[in-house]
């Protein structure tokens, strides 16, 4: 048992530094279509999840950034 809480403890600064690259890595995604000219229905979904996801971002709450990632991608249709 305690080695199985070991485990997860050392596992979840990684997971956090894994969150954090891909929320990183969203809100470039994110930025990069919206300056490349995407449906006008998809503009004002992708302007709110980026604010959101760099709000996240800068409170460190990153699996919620990668919620708003996630409905940019949506709204892309990815």
């Amino acid at each position: 048992m305690a080695a199985a809480l070991a485990t997860v403890l050392i596992a979840t600064p990684a997971l956090a530094a894994d969150d954090a690259s891909s929320c990183a890595e969203g809100i470039t995604m994110i930025r990069d279509a919206l300056a490349s000219n995407p449906p006008e229905s998809a503009i004002p979904k992708l302007n709110k999840s980026l604010r959101v996801a760099e709000r996240e971002q800068r409170e460190g709450e990153f699996d919620e950034c990668l919620d708003a990632v996630a409905d940019a991608r949506k709204a892309l249709g990815r």
